[in-house]
């Protein structure tokens, strides 16, 4: 037994220093991050549809005609709940003539009544409506990420990030548990703005933390690619498990099984992670307005906001859409999703090591192309077998952009200011929220205004024109300061002239050629 339990903490103190093991824990954290973020994609939309009705319905049934007699002998008013009618009805005879005449008079009144909710509420102005509704809830989330990252960042530089991470993971274990009881919009709203919260913690302190221990630029564009295949799988999962557990077990059941896995998660990083330990990083990271002033690295983030605003724009629109022109069932509302979701896990695994010999400008330049081209096809779609080529294009596209724009954040760190990460994943988790805040938010007041095939053409053509810009990022500079602390002073005077066009030398070390 005292062997057994010496065995166990010696794994888990040898395993405080695998690198493998912590990607494992970024990878799990980001799963759950995002099935947590999709599970409600196909749920929302009905759930607040099928409420609001079910409150109309109820109305109606309080307010029902009571049984009174009429004035007339004995005629009585009946209310029929198979028409939703009211019926007089009675005999009026006389005893006293020797032949007894009896006749029935009838008289219909029709009570008007909100129709049930069916899969195809076609011409439904509350459906219309609910894009608003839904595209709120929905940027809620990456609203409040937005807001909380520019904190986060620079307190990971200051206690490292262990804690901030396990921090996440306690709030969105808190943000499941109120998606599975809420009963109302106003608590859904509640739980998805706290998920924000514990979302900026685990993918700033996640996403740094890799790009700490991964220190080689080729081993940290595998790393994170492996990690965004933890985003991608929730993104796979979620949706069509959100659907198919809403359909035939019930709205809660879907967030209880996420809470038991986060517990799970929870106490792996207790146990290898020691978050109560601070651990500081051992020089001064660069100001996060110093970096948000790099124009390479503002145009990698908005690569980054772009292709991901494409998603985000589709996810609260397409599903009411497919009710209003497809009649598709719930599951189906989920299951839609599913090329995306595949394409990304795909294009995430495949470009993280393809990114690094191709050119990551390149792969992202291309990824955007892709992205508008297939945004620009979901409208043609005239079921749901029609949205498999153009969504799997969006997702395979998605993950050739992010695949290639993550590690290039850390290599733009190294190659122009402190290699401290922190703030510069925090900038590329802004950008990302900045598309799930924008996206479904406009996209629901677009889509209500002038429907849903303009809402994706303006996104399309925005991806299409930004791609250009992709081509700045094929050989960035490196700053003077950063090489004069690593080079000799006539190295620096040899790159600054080569930069004016005054010499002409052999590439060095010092001017990377190779597209990144």
């Amino acid at each position: 037994m005292a062997w057994g339990e010496f065995s166990l903490l010696r794994w888990l103190r040898e395993s405080r220093q695998s690198r493998r093991l912590i990607l494992l824990i970024v990878f799990i954290a980001l799963l759950l991050d995002n099935m947590l973020l999709t599970v409600v994609v196909p749920i929302i939309p009905s759930y607040l549809y099928s409420i609001k009705h079910e409150k109309n319905a109820t109305e109606i049934q309080t307010t029902k005609p009571n049984v009174v007699s009429t004035t007339m002998d004995n005629f009585q008013s009946i209310f029929s709940y198979y028409d939703n009618s009211t019926m007089l009805t009675g005999n009026e005879s006389d005893k006293t003539r020797p032949r007894e005449l009896h006749h029935t008079q009838t008289e219909q009144m029709i009570v008007n009544v909100t129709p049930s909710p069916s899969d195809c509420p076609k011409e439904d102005k509350d459906l219309l409506n609910e894009n608003v509704q839904v595209g709120l809830l929905f940027a809620s989330k990456a609203t409040v990420q937005l807001i909380t990252n520019p904190f986060i960042g620079p307190l990971t530089n200051r206690i490292g990030y262990q804690i901030p991470l396990f921090a996440g993971f306690c709030i969105m274990f808190v943000s499941t548990i109120m998606f599975a009881f809420s009963g109302s919009y106003t608590l859904l709203f509640i739980a998805r703005s706290l998920q924000g919260v514990g979302s900026s913690c685990s993918s700033v302190a996640g996403m740094g933390m890799l790009a700490s221990v991964y220190t080689d630029d080729e081993e940290r564009g595998n790393a994170m690619g492996i990690a965004l295949g933890g985003l991608a799988m929730g993104v796979l999962v979620g949706p069509p498990f959100g659907s198919i557990m809403y359909e035939f077990v019930g709205k809660s059941s879907p967030f209880l099984v996420l809470a038991a896995l986060a517990l799970l998660d929870g106490a792996v990083q207790l146990f290898v992670l020691q978050p109560s330990r601070a651990q500081a990083e051992s020089q001064k990271g660069t100001p996060l307005l110093t970096l948000l002033k790099d124009p390479y690295i503002i145009i990698a983030a908005g690569s980054i906001c772009f292709a991901n605003m494409a998603i985000a724009m589709l996810e609260p629109a397409l599903p009411i859409w497919m009710m209003e022109t497809m009649c598709s069932k719930k599951w189906q509302l989920g299951v839609a999703f599913i090329p995306a979701s595949i394409s990304y896990l795909i294009g995430t695994n495949l470009f993280g090591i393809l990114a690094h010999k191709m050119g990551r400008w390149l792969c992202a330049l291309l990824g955007m192309l892709i992205v508008g081209i297939s945004i620009l096809c979901v409208p043609f779609a005239k079921n749901i077998y029609g949205l498999i080529a153009p969504n799997f294009g969006v997702g395979f596209a998605i993950g050739m952009v992010d695949s290639s724009m993550m590690p290039i954040m850390g290599y733009l760190v190294d190659l122009r200011h402190v290699s401290v990460y922190g703030s510069v994943y925090a900038i590329a988790d802004v950008a990302f929220c900045m598309g799930f805040a924008i996206g479904p938010s406009a996209g629901g007041a677009i889509a209500k205004a002038i429907g849903f095939p303009w809402l994706m053409t303006i996104i399309g053509i925005v991806d299409i024109l930004f791609a250009p810009l992709c081509f700045f990022l094929r050989s960035p500079p490196a700053k003077e300061e950063k090489m004069s602390g690593q080079c000799s002073p006539a190295a620096v005077w040899c790159v600054r002239r080569m930069m004016l066009g005054q010499i002409s030398i052999l590439p060095s070390p010092l001017q990377p050629t190779v597209g990144i």
